[in-house]
């Protein structure tokens, strides 16, 4: 079930993640306002803001920063008025995509990704094409250093956890999204580094491509994902190492 999520970790444990660390610090901000605005401006009673308040800390967010997004939200602040985008569409050789958006501008959001996907040998597609393939989950990052990967995921299982997937320098941990809270508490009272927790899109089931496939595919997430706009990107490919290492290497 590991899908995309394998190139999100690689992402973080190579700093790609801090080289763009003022566009990290926008997307959070957008989803810190869009927060409060649903729920309000108390992370105690808002659970979707005690989340992206956590994420933007995971993220080392200046807590003035937090404050500000909060007060935008709450209209404290005058800020601009953001629409969730949930935008679908498939890949090389087929491959399911979401991408999850916080936008200003509606159209020229859609153009924009309509635009990534068609350079990159993918196409956009209608409401409801490819959202069936995942589902909500919560997931929590770990990396492995010189823990015991087998007692960790024995851990998080006892914490309350739904599956665990033990890369080489990272653990994934999956879990139910109103569990994701109770699990990370857990495994930090355990005194786990937790490297992030956030609510994903996983796929229900994940496929192989060759090579080329791949790396195209790789492309595609990583432009869609470079847009101020776009929160997350997922889609249902399991890379191999390998894959991720040639990759990784060209950027």
């Amino acid at each position: 079930m590991s899908g995309h999520s394998k190139w999100a970790s690689i992402k973080h444990q190579k700093g790609v993640t801090d080289a763009r660390r003022g566009q990290l610090f926008t997307k959070l901000t957008r989803e810190i306002i869009v927060a409060v605005r649903q729920g309000g401006s108390n992370p105690d009673t808002n659970f979707r803001l005690r989340l992206a308040v956590q994420k933007a800390r995971d993220s080392n967010m200046p807590l003035e920063n937090i404050e500000r997004a909060i007060k935008r939200g709450s209209g404290e602040l005058e800020g601009v008025t953001l629409v969730e985008m949930v935008l679908e569409g498939y890949g090389p050789s087929g491959v399911a995509i979401l991408v999850q958006a916080l936008s200003d501008n509606r159209n020229r959001t859609l153009q924009d990704v309509r635009n990534i996907f068609a350079r990159h040998g993918g196409n956009l597609g209608e409401s409801g094409c490819v959202a069936w393939l995942f589902d909500s989950k919560g997931l929590i990052m770990v990396e492995t250093n010189n823990l015991d990967t087998e007692e960790l995921a024995l851990q998080a299982i006892d914490a309350g956890a739904d599956d665990v997937n033990a890369e080489t320098d990272c653990v994934e941990i999956y879990t139910k999204p109103e569990e994701l809270e109770t699990v990370r508490a857990a495994l930090e009272q355990d005194n786990i580094p937790i490297a992030s927790a956030e609510l994903s899109m996983a796929p229900k089931t994940t496929l192989e491509l060759e090579e080329k496939a791949a790396l195209q595919t790789l492309k595609l997430l990583h432009k869609l994902e470079e847009l101020d706009e776009v929160q997350h990107v997922s889609s249902n490919v399991d890379f191999t190492d390998s894959v991720l290492e040639k990759y990784q290497a060209q950027v």
